[in-house]
């Protein structure tokens, strides 16, 4: 849960500093002026543009923000005429303002000579954004590793031609994330670039399997010692990547797939599937050590990988229409961690920031943004502040906005 203790009178805003507090936003200021001032000196002065100042970042980072919650397909459309036209929050900056801001926004203005990263332009303000995460947050002992559903509004797909669909450019880089299972919070996010060279470039997307041990090392790095469960998807899991991980105190329970996990060092008895029928709730267990391979059929055979949990121990799934079906305690636990995290999806996934910059940066960035506002709308629902004012998702979303465009008193209430 939450590490400090937040008072009664705590705004969305004070929430939300806990990962993006003042001293990032002034460096974002500084920034985007050195790069204002780079580029006219390189292209020609812009007789239009002022310096930024830090009520204009909290403002242009709110109209971003309440892309979240309306689903606006452009920013731009809250001063329109339009269904999603804005006007109580349209008076606050003019259309212009806030478009010179978007053109020459920066977190890093100048690329030092000692930088090769090709995320140079946003990884400070992943490494403040991570710190935060870290500092304000101890998560459970069951946590996963997944990629969180940050796609298309379902409703503007629909709506769209296939020609603008073919138009719109395709994502040039994976996010994934370790994330609390009992809560929700993401603890920690690994951005992965789909393009470039080397280690983690387009080489090793071809070797998937090394790719996504790359990732999990990358995500579990501040987790060894801790006795962390972590629950993995076929993609990730693989008797090497555990056996490597128990060696660092973190324990694993991973779903397995002939087709898209690496198998290597695993009987092949344990990954054909028998020829005689078999039912529901049945299966068949091969250890190692402290490692498990289970197989375990219901409508399909389903094959996890642990050092978790022991497989002699019994736990039960429960169906609506079959009612309990039998099973290890280790396909139990998966099952109940994973659909926690679809709950999270279906409940947070939609208020991702629906702004779609050209830049793969700046859609890092605002990714980033939403998912630690969603962080800050978790620990506000584990505080006290909660139990006083009780805001919805959508309503915390729109309370930020107007603390950030300065149309809500933040001082503490008398």
């Amino acid at each position: 849960g939450p590490t400090r203790k937040m008072p009664l009178t705590a705004s969305a805003m004070d929430f939300f500093q806990l990962f993006v507090p003042d001293n990032v936003l002034k460096n974002m200021v500084v920034q985007t002026n050195m790069y204002a001032k780079k580029y006219q000196e390189r292209f020609g002065s812009d007789d239009a543009w002022i310096d930024v100042t830090l009520t204009e970042m909290k403002a242009f980072l709110g109209y971003m923000i309440s892309t979240s919650i309306h689903h606006c397909e452009s920013v731009l459309s809250i001063w329109s005429s339009g269904f999603y036209s804005n006007k109580s929050i349209a008076l606050i900056m003019t259309q212009s303002r806030f478009e010179k801001i978007l053109k020459y926004f920066h977190i890093v203005a100048f690329r030092s000579s000692q930088t090769t990263h090709s995320l140079y332009k946003i990884q400070p303000f992943l490494d403040s954004l991570q710190n935060g995460f870290d500092s304000a947050f101890k998560p459970s002992q069951a946590q996963v590793l997944h990629e969180p559903l940050i796609d298309e509004d379902p409703v503007f797909i629909a709506t769209c031609t296939e020609r603008e669909l073919r138009k719109r450019k395709k994502r040039k880089f994976s996010l994934w994330v370790r994330q609390c299972s009992s809560t929700g919070f993401i603890c920690q996010i690994y951005v992965h670039l789909k393009e470039g060279s080397g280690a983690d470039g387009l080489d090793a997307l071809k070797n998937k399997p090394q790719l996504h041990s790359m990732v999990a090392k990358s995500l579990c790095q501040n987790a060894s010692g801790k006795n962390y469960i972590i629950f993995t998807g076929p993609s990730i899991t693989s008797l090497n990547l555990f056996e490597e991980f128990e060696k660092q105190g973190i324990y694993c329970c991973g779903l397995l797939s002939t087709r898209k996990s690496d198998c290597t060092g695993l009987p092949p008895s344990m990954l054909n599937n028998s020829a005689t029928p078999q039912s529901r709730g049945q299966y068949r267990i091969r250890m190692k050590g402290n490692m498990s391979l289970i197989c375990w059929y219901n409508k399909g055979h389903f094959r996890f990988l642990t050092n978790a949990y022991s497989p002699v121990q019994q736990g039960v799934i429960i169906k609506r229409k079959s009612g309990e079906i039998p099973c290890p305690l280790a396909v139990e636990a998966f099952a109940a961690h994973l659909s926690y995290i679809c709950k999270y999806d279906d409940k947070y996934s939609k208020y991702f920031i629906s702004h779609k910059p050209n830049k793969t940066w700046q859609q890092v960035f605002w990714f980033a943004i939403s998912i630690a506002i969603n962080n800050a709308y978790i620990l506000y629902k584990m505080s006290e502040a909660y139990h006083v004012t009780r805001y919805s998702r959508a309503q915390f979303g729109e309370r930020l906005v107007k603390e950030l465009l300065g149309l809500e008193d933040t001082s503490p209430t008398h």
